[in-house]
């Protein structure tokens, strides 16, 4: 599908009813789900958003990532989306997530399309209430990291996304010490997981939606 044609489509499929938690909680771990399940959004959570920018690049619809550099937070080390916390100067949330992946990678928030929002997800070991942006550019945006707070950025293309040849169980350890495995992205050597992968997963299960089938 070309990419202006999938944008078109994107745009109105996001206008309708989302897949939701189930979608998300494909590429969560069992504990996770529990977890969830037991624990509702504490009255102090922290508005937080992340947006999923869409780019064409050679030929195919790419989105990017960018992996944290190691620190003493509960995410370091870890693959996300280009996003952070929302600040009483941000006009909304979807500034937020524009103003963060300025920071963070340098995009142009003026050359960024919204295209609409996927469901806000809440996570546990942040206290984060997290609110997915959705969002394109015309042309491959010209990246430029913050190395403070990005060891790389990660460019991924939507079809390995939606391959699941590329989604594996992969043994990981929680911040309590806990080993689990969890479903998780194997993309170019990279390993995507947790509320990155879940946030992921609903957006392909979205996307998928609105694909003609496979011949």
């Amino acid at each position: 599908m070309e990419f202006s044609e999938l944008v078109v489509l994107l745009e109105k499929r996001l206008q309708q009813p989302l897949p939701g938690r189930s979608a998300q909680l494909k590429m969560s771990s069992l504990a996770r789900m529990q977890e969830l399940v037991r624990l509702f959004p504490s009255h102090d959570a922290i508005l937080s958003s992340v947006l999923i920018l869409l780019y064409p690049a050679e030929g195919k619809t790419r989105l990017v990532l960018m992996l944290r550099p190691e620190y003493g937070g509960v995410h370091s080390g870890q693959i996300s989306l280009p996003g952070g916390k929302y600040e009483d100067t941000d006009d909304s949330l979807t500034f937020t997530a524009l103003r963060e992946a300025k920071e963070e990678i340098g995009i142009d928030p003026g050359q960024v399309q919204i295209l609409g929002q996927l469901t806000e997800m809440y996570i546990p070991p942040s206290n984060f209430m997290v609110n997915p942006v959705v969002g394109y550019q015309a042309n491959r945006p010209e990246f430029h990291a913050d190395p403070k707070e990005v060891a790389r950025i990660i460019e991924v293309d939507l079809d390995d996304l939606l391959d699941k040849k590329n989604i594996r169980m992969k043994k990981m350890n929680t911040r309590l010490g806990i080993s689990l495995k969890v479903p998780s992205y194997f993309i170019d050597g990279n390993i995507i997981w947790g509320a990155t992968a879940m946030i992921l997963s609903e957006f392909t299960t979205l996307v998928a939606e609105i694909l003609p089938p496979c011949v």
